[in-house]
């Protein structure tokens, strides 16, 4: 990988990951695009560890304000959500325990799982525009749904952010309170992958291929763009219509499909 193409996936990473359009989707069509060999996830947990701090910088004072009210060592509001939080880890946490060496295999399986897998989240989004529940806060119910839902997520192609908001909604949870819970919910799992990879050695040259100076490049592509989304793009998560981006994933989706089978 060069650091051209390490800038170029970085970026795409960055934008993406706040949209429900799946930015590990993008990142494998990206890879293929450019001839980039898949197998390792090195630098997939790279970037996406990089739009996580970009997510601990653009939300710091909310962070903040939780974890003040949860060392108070009385339930709250503040404590309650930070479990609910907890709860919505679960799943992908047995996932991640027990499934990874599947997980893996499939991000190195192509474009026609990434293609379906982008259908699967149009399908998701658009439901969640014609299917209409009574709204309210986000319950202990809703957050083991909507983790359930970040599980099935680790399939390239499945947008997470499409995949829990979608599910939030059609739970009943209020639209502007389910995209703030979605790109909460991510930072431990994502954060604590990273980790688990940085002391196995995973980020060294010999063990993921990749220069560290180019892992370097795409981390730092990725979190100054998805700061730049996640500042600028999150309002429109939370207020525009789903069905637009429903249809670019649909789009997206025939043509991968297509591009596995004619290539």
């Amino acid at each position: 990988m060069s650091f051209l193409e390490a800038l170029i996936l970085g970026l795409v990473q960055g934008l993406t990951e706040f949209l429900p359009v799946s930015s590990s989707g993008h990142l494998a069509i990206g890879k293929e695009l450019l001839g980039i060999e898949a197998g390792n996830l090195s630098f997939e947990i790279a970037v996406h560890a990089a739009t996580v701090l970009s997510t601990i910088v653009a939300f710091r004072k909310d962070i903040l304000h939780l974890l003040s009210s949860f060392f108070k060592f009385r339930y709250n509001q503040e404590t309650s959500y930070l479990f609910k939080i907890a709860l919505s880890m679960v799943p992908v946490l047995i996932v991640g325990l027990f499934f990874k060496e599947r997980v893996e295999a499939i991000f190195g399986s192509g474009l026609l799982i990434v293609g379906i897998s982008l259908i699967v989240t149009a399908s998701l989004l658009t439901l969640s525009q014609y299917v209409k529940v009574k709204e309210g806060g986000i319950k202990y119910g809703n957050a083991l749904i909507i983790g359930v839902a970040q599980a099935f997520a680790v399939l390239p192609g499945l947008s997470r952010s499409g995949a829990t908001i979608s599910a939030g909604l059609l739970s009943g949870v209020k639209r502007e309170e389910v995209a703030k819970f979605s790109f909460l919910m991510v930072l431990v799992p994502i954060l604590g992958e990273s980790f688990l990879e940085l002391i196995s050695g995973g980020f060294a040259a010999g063990e993921s291929g990749i220069n560290p100076f180019v892992l370097m490049t795409g981390f730092s592509a990725a979190f100054i763009s998805g700061l730049f989304a996640c500042r600028t793009m999150i309002k429109l998560v939370k207020r525009a219509k789903l069905t637009g981006f429903a249809i670019y994933c649909a789009t997206a989706g025939i043509l991968s499909i297509l591009y596995s089978v004619l290539a």
